[in-house]
């Protein structure tokens, strides 16, 4: 297998442009025979003793302008100053650094690595930048970086028409490479982890090596910080320590690019892919809960130590209990400090009465001694039906698995589970002789597995034995794969580090018997796996792990075995197996996502129970209605583009004589007034700022070396040199090509192309295809499960194809049009268009939303449409929709009437009213 990429994934794209974008006014690339030591004070390359580096040509007060241009094109609150880190030098007092920090937040799933990697390549094409340093928090995170940039080499190379460039892991035991990497004049990426040189210290042996002075008088770290590298910090959060703060600084960064999901700070944010909008853009899986949760299991005297509350004078203890309540007795966490009486604290349940005394409480040990002599630790709580609830969380993970991957397999997609334990013991054991044995999960995980393929559906399904469809990666230490606390390792463990770890396509093979992992806190951030389709966290009481770094393991869409992604919302379902309620699992995210990214989440999050199957009714081919109707709108088309290059150079030309002004670089100035705020009791609280004025100057002196903007500009649009040059010259604007190149060309080729779509979409012509219609046996594959909240309920079952109508439950158009259908008596039958059912158009598929016929009460003659449903004042004012909605519904216009002589009539509209 080889893992395919997409191109031209547009949101990636507006990541990669926000970076690009915050640099204009930089040189930009010239070619390596133009690039000598002449070019002393030009050019984003220079000479240094130790080899080739980057050069910021660019002023600082250029890039905070470009910074607030970017950050509200992306809709993101303004920076008011470029963002530097600080932190607390050796004399402890606090240094400021002096290189640029710009943060890209994107959620887990969605290809932030991916859009990291291509990024280096674009501002190599467009700025000429050469020297690249990716510094990682951790082994799992650099083992998935460095995967990345073997599976998306071939890629990159076809899309950079094979530009010489090469990427290695930083080894302190090949400290030449450091050399080779500041020589070199093509692509250098160095992949870092940031604890190998972090630890800076006059005593060589406390110090990294990459810091100690070497043979030539030299650290090895100068020569990486001759190159003044562009530093990609992968999953800053982790990175905000004074040390790891100062490390980056150390590394001499030319500036350093910040990506994460969860951003601590986000030093001048110029983009952002929030949870919700990647959920709703159907950019990662959609999230279920399978809740395993207990019911009436109050006898008996359970009792479960989470955690201490320390002073300075006294300790106590966090205790989940049974606690006896107006509503009854259930599970309450509760403060209890020495010689607390459980019995009392739990308004008097039985079970607690003789010997449940605190007598201790050791935080060091993380345990309590009670008065009849029992020990609890943290993390093991004593009755209850803990066992039983996580045997059951193991079986509804296989048989959750088994389902999904009997349906997937004709599919070529091949299904995976993850497991999360807190205790390493609980699935493998180390023997003193280096042997392991299982623990008790995995023995209850081969009895389910062997009991469940037992049953008749999936006695097919596999021919491996259970024991090797799962596997277990855990702990690392210091850069080194150790498989347990212990930091034992055996020739299987180090193949399983391999398999899970490293080889990605190996794992995604359905020849491959893995299809289990269980893992400890290692495999939380960053790793991911496209076809992870459960998540399953086997702690000992409720999870105390985000949840975001729970799901966010499963949240790639899927891959088949070619590689090829499969972006169908019915397939692409993550359910998450929880030990707790779907209302506390939710609750729980929403505000993890609110609080991390300020936005709001409701509803879009689904409860694994709630699903129901869409079928079609029995006899469903031979209803008449539904015959008579499908033989007038099954017909492909095929389209051609007619359209006058005189036009396009007079509506092109025009559009960007109306384009913004490309204004020359200029200089702000921005007087502040320090003032102290104080809080409501007249206390100082912090100091802020008050703006007292602000001017700005452009900079007259600036001279641009100017592109070859022609070819830049045909190369995309994919017009011709000569209609290109027209449409600029008629414009009248060509002048301001001086004032900024790049920003010229680019807001041209924004121009030019809009028209351009417009022309298109108007010359369209739409012929059908002889002989070629859609197939009936089409709706068979739309038997599909999906959500309560998605569907209706079709109570007139002669009036539709399916039990349910699916819709999408944000859509109160949709929604309101179904039930119309569904009530109204002049309306003899409906159906919902599936996904398949497209019409071409030079912008991409089109997909309408209805097909139905209406027969006037008293009259014989039926009416057959074709409804795109919209928001009533939309489907009015077309001017309100986005205008590739206009131009998708113009050509569906234009391909129904091609079916004229079937009668069928095209309508947008906003309820069934307007037909």
């Amino acid at each position: 297998m080889k893992i395919q990429f997409e191109k031209n994934q547009q949101y990636q794209l507006d990541a990669i442009k926000a970076v690009i974008d915050i640099l204009e006014g930089q040189d930009l690339n010239k070619t390596d025979f133009e690039f000598t030591i002449a070019d002393e004070d030009r050019g984003s390359l220079q000479l240094t003793e130790k080899g080739v580096g980057n050069r910021l040509t660019v002023a600082s007060e250029q890039i905070l302008t470009n910074i607030k241009a970017v950050q509200e094109l992306n809709e993101i609150e303004p920076s008011q100053q470029l963002e530097y880190l600080s932190f607390k030098g050796d004399g402890k007092d606090t240094v400021s650094t002096n290189f640029g920090n710009f943060s890209v937040e994107m959620e887990t799933g969605t290809g932030k690595t991916y859009v990291y990697l291509r990024t280096i390549y674009e501002l190599n094409k467009v700025y000429g930048f050469k020297k690249f340093v990716i510094v990682v928090p951790s082994v799992a995170i650099r083992e998935g970086v460095i995967k990345n940039l073997q599976i998306t080499f071939d890629h990159f190379q076809e899309l950079y028409e094979s530009i010489p460039a090469s990427f290695e892991v930083y080894d302190s035991k090949k400290l030449v490479s450091l050399s080779n990497f500041a020589r070199s004049n093509t692509i250098q990426i160095l992949v870092i982890n940031i604890d190998s040189f972090s630890k800076d210290s006059t005593d060589d042996k406390k110090g990294n090596i990459i810091n100690q002075v070497r043979e030539r008088g030299i650290k090895p770290i100068e020569h990486i910080q001759g190159t003044s590298p562009i530093v990609i910090v992968d999953e800053p959060q982790n990175m905000e320590t004074d040390i790891r703060k100062k490390a980056i600084a150390n590394l001499n960064p030319l500036f350093t690019l910040r990506y994460s999901a969860t951003h601590t700070n986000s030093y001048n944010l110029i983009y952002k892919l929030d949870p919700v909008k990647a959920y709703d853009l159907g950019l990662v899986k959609q999230i279920e809960v399978h809740s395993v949760i207990t019911e009436n299991d109050n006898g008996g005297a359970f009792l479960s130590l989470d955690g201490f509350k320390l002073a300075k004078q006294s300790v106590s203890a966090t205790l989940t209990i049974l606690k006896q309540e107006k509503s009854g007795v259930g599970k309450k966490q509760v403060t209890a400090k020495t010689g607390d009486n459980l019995y009392q604290l739990s308004g008097g349940v039985e079970a607690y009465k003789n010997g449940y005394i605190i007598n201790s409480i050791d935080s060091e040990e993380e345990c309590i001694e009670l008065a009849n002599g029992a020990v609890i630790y943290k993390g093991e709580p004593q009755g209850g039906m803990n066992e039983d609830v996580q045997k059951e969380m193991i079986r509804a993970t296989i048989e959750n698995h088994l389902q999904k991957e009997k349906e997937l397999n004709k599919k070529g997609i091949k299904v995976l589970s993850v497991f999360f334990l807190d205790k390493v013991s609980n699935y493998r054991t180390y023997k003193a002789d280096g042997g392991h044995q299982l623990g008790q999960f995995a023995i209850w995980f081969e009895e389910i597995l062997e009991q469940s393929l037992k049953n008749p559906k999936y006695k097919e399904l596999y021919s491996y034995k259970v024991s090797d469809m799962h596997d277990g990666y855990f702990s690392q230490d210091k850069g080194k794969f150790k498989d347990s606390t212990e930091g034992r390792s055996t020739k299987a463990d180090d193949e399983a580090f391999q398999l899970i770890m490293k080889d990605k396509e190996r794992l995604l093979d359905m020849n491959t018997p893995l299809r289990f992992i269980f893992s400890h806190s290692a495999l939380r951030e960053g790793w991911d796996n496209p076809n992870v389709f459960q998540i399953c966290t086997l702690n000992e009481t409720k999870s105390e792990i985000k949840k975001r770094q729970e799901i966010g393991r499963g949240l790639r869409l899927c891959v088949n075995q070619e590689g090829a992604r499969n972006t169908d919302r019915s397939i692409n379902k993550l359910t998450v197996i929880a030990n707790e309620s779907y209302d506390s699992f939710a609750k729980s995210l929403q505000e993890e996502i609110e609080k991390d990214c300020g936005v709001k989440f409701e509803g879009r999050i689904k409860n694994a129970r709630n699903r129901q199957k869409i079928e079609l009714k029995k006899n469903w081919q031979f209803d008449e209605y539904f015959m008579d109707l499908w033989s007038r709108i099954k017909h492909k088309t095929e389209y051609k583009v007619n359209y006058d290059t005189q036009e396009l150079i007079k509506n092109a030309s025009e559009a960007v004589k109306q384009m913004p002004f490309t204004a020359k670089p200029k200089i702000q100035h921005v007087k502040t007034g320090v003032v102290f705020e104080k809080n409501k009791e007249g206390k100082l609280s912090e100091i802020g700022g008050e703006v007292k004025s602000s001017k700005e100057r452009v900079i007259e002196g600036t001279r641009f070396e100017i592109p070859d903007f022609v070819g830049y500009i045909q190369s995309k649009t994919e017009l011709t040199r000569k209609t290109v040059s027209q449409i600029i010259l008629e414009s009248g604007r060509l002048s301001e090509i001086f004032n900024n190149p790049q920003v010229f060309m680019d807001s041209v080729v924004k121009a030019i192309k809009s028209e351009f779509d417009k022309l298109k979409v108007n010359g369209i012509k739409y012929e059908r295809i002889a002989g070629q219609s859609y197939e009936m046996t089409l709706f068979e594959s739309g038997e599909i499960e999906s959500y309560l909240e998605n569907m209706i309920a079709v109570k007139k079952q002669e009036k539709t194809l399916y039990n349910y109508v699916l819709i999408d439950s944000l859509s109160s158009p949709e929604q309101k049009f179904a039930q119309e259908c569904e009530t109204r008596d002049d309306v003899l039958f409906y159906i919902k268009l599936p996904s398949w059912f497209v019409v071409k158009t030079p912008i991409g598929n089109y997909n309408p939303d209805w097909a139905l016929i209406k027969q006037e009460e008293g009259e014989q003659k039926k009416v057959y449409f074709v409804a795109e449903t919209k928001d009533p004042k939309a489907a009015q004012d077309k001017t309100l929709l986005r205008e590739s909605e206009r131009m998708k519904i113009r050509c569906g216009e234009k391909h129904f009437a091609e079916f004229s002589n079937e009668e069928v009539q095209y309508k947008v509209v906003g309820n069934l009213m307007d037909l």
